[in-house]
């Protein structure tokens, strides 16, 4: 680790400065070099893609610090926040990065310096863990693979779609009158979040060039049967084709996404 320690990226939502003409003069004057401080409008509004490309370009951690609940100027924005800083910590365990290199806090302009200790927590955090395999000179190539089928997975439709519906599938009825309990959800998004990972997965590893079977799941360590299945789900949602045969072994090969 460099003597400035751990690269840190700290998304900050705009609203939690006391000044807004002059927001960075007391709570982050005492924020050490090696922290990138990015004011967005609302931490709710961070997308999970963006915090998977900052890991890509080498940060060893990203914090997200919002408004304390249930302050948001934008109402609910914390509360999304926390969904997508669940699904990014899910999504980082599969690529082998430690998911508390990710972490959201709140705060809140009376609390002054407490933005700081916050930071600098995190920053020590981080220390442990070490560099990511990302912030080297030349980033670790499995790591890399994993962390772009990551953010891949994130911009996914039903990822997307199932991770902005958790409040209303477990707090609110259906029409059969029943609430999703919250194990459920969970584990539904545990199943659905590891099947987006390695279809996207599969997606590039096939679009460098086609492959078969066997091939994707020496390198993926899963078994034919398994990463059969997933190419079926992947052929009919036009995800991968079949581009030749060699004697008698299927190689496929990724189709553009539009």
């Amino acid at each position: 680790m460099s003597s400035e320690g751990p690269k840190i990226v700290c998304f900050i939502c705009n609203w939690v400065f006391c000044d807004k003409a002059e927001p960075a003069t007391n709570q982050t004057q005492h924020i050490p070099p090696n922290v990138n401080i990015v004011r967005v409008m609302c931490i709710g509004r961070i997308d999970p893609v963006t915090v998977l490309e900052t890991f890509e370009k080498g940060a060893d951690g990203v914090l997200l610090v919002g408004c304390t609940p249930p302050d948001c100027h934008f109402v609910e924005g914390n509360l999304y926040a926390e969904y997508t800083v669940k699904m990014l910590k899910k999504l980082l365990a599969l690529t082998g990065l430690e998911p508390k290199r990710v972490e959201l806090c709140w705060h809140s302009p009376i609390e002054e310096l407490e933005l700081i200790h916050f930071i600098k927590d995190f920053a020590a955090q981080i220390q442990k863990f070490g560099y990511s395999p990302l912030a080297r000179q030349k980033p670790d190539e499995k790591a890399l693979l994993n962390v772009s089928a990551a953010k891949n997975a994130a911009a996914d439709f039903r990822l997307r779609v199932l991770t902005g519906m958790e409040r209303e599938l477990t707090e609110n009825l259906n029409v059969y009158g029943e609430k999703i309990l919250q194990e459920e959800f969970d584990a539904l998004l545990d199943e659905v979040i590891k099947a987006e990972f390695i279809r996207h997965k599969i997606r590039l590893l096939t679009k460098e060039k086609p492959m078969s079977v066997k091939e994707i799941a020496a390198i993926t360590n899963m078994k034919p049967a398994l990463v059969l299945r997933h190419i079926v789900n992947m052929r009919r949602k036009g995800m991968i084709a079949l581009d030749h045969v060699e004697r008698t072994t299927p190689l496929y090969r990724a189709l553009e996404i539009y």
